[in-house]
């Protein structure tokens, strides 16, 4: 949503601007905070007018373990002071796509039909570096639907080598 990238692009870069020293931390915990927020009985309660910024703020910090530093507590307070607790996660999404920009790496998401172990994740992650040219931060997803094989996203490019896809492949041949 345009809307959502235009409100959350401020927030994204001036957290990115104040965390230049640490953004690996910066990050986990943007993320984590992004988990929280994204709660639609969260989004409920905080659109309550009889609730305040302040038992929202509490509540938050209460899930995310309390252990905030203090610019995370300030950048979280500011958020819900602002009434932008929603945006949250798209801050998230674009204060990752900073710091990879800055990085020269890329996020990834494995879909995996079967689980990976360790070994064949550096594996994989080693050759899909290679074919896709930069640093990679993989993640691996379950999707049984596969049947066999991987589906690996990377931005906008997608690497589909799954049975599923192969035959879909098959049936599209055979039909046209």
């Amino acid at each position: 949503m345009a809307e959502l990238a235009t409100i959350a692009r401020p927030y994204a870069e001036a957290l990115f601007q104040s965390a230049k020293a640490d953004l690996a931390g910066t990050a986990a915990w943007v993320d984590s905070l992004a988990a929280i927020a994204g709660n639609a009985q969260l989004q409920q309660l905080a659109g309550n007018p009889n609730v305040t910024d302040a038992q929202v703020f509490d509540l938050v910090s209460g899930v995310a373990g309390g252990a905030l530093p203090a610019h995370a507590a300030n950048f979280l307070r500011t958020v819900i002071q602002n009434g932008r607790l929603s945006v949250l996660p798209e801050i998230a999404a674009q204060f990752r796509a900073l710091k990879n920009a800055q990085a020269g790496a890329s996020d990834a998401v494995v879909y995996s039909a079967f689980a990976l172990d360790g070994a064949a994740l550096a594996e994989l992650s080693a050759t899909l570096e290679k074919r896709f040219g930069r640093k990679l931060n993989v993640s691996v997803a379950h999707a049984p639907e596969l049947i066999g094989g991987i589906r690996v996203v990377v931005g906008d490019e997608v690497l589909d080598t799954s049975v599923k896809a192969r035959l879909e492949q098959m049936r599209a041949a055979l039909t046209a």
